[in-house]
């Protein structure tokens, strides 16, 4: 298991992955985020580096409640493929710590 933590500032937007995911395989990720700033509200994204870019588009992995939340997703590695993964805030504009773990 890995397990990142970071902070979406004022663009809104923290990219997780430098790179889009090159993947054939059809392996499980178990995903858990959890937005640790309390007036704020995070999602999780894999799209197009111009999804990321533009601040809208992509695939919404997860969402966040207040701190203390912790949610799960379940998804095959496949659905990923070609996709960079990001945090985009969703509500608030105080900059929002996060935590993102993968197994």
């Amino acid at each position: 298991m890995i397990t990142i933590t970071g902070t979406v500032g004022s663009s809104g937007k923290y990219l997780v992955t430098g790179i889009p995911i090159d993947t054939e395989a059809h392996t499980v990720l178990k995903i858990v985020f959890e937005n640790r700033t309390s007036g704020t509200n995070l999602a999780l994204f894999a799209g197009t580096d111009a999804d990321f870019a533009s601040g809208s588009g992509g695939v919404q992995l997860s969402d966040s409640g207040g701190p203390g939340f912790q949610f799960l997703t379940i998804i095959g590695t496949h659905k990923l493929s070609g996709k960079v993964i990001f945090v985009r805030r969703e509500v608030g504009t105080a900059d929002s710590q996060f935590a993102l773990s993968i197994d």
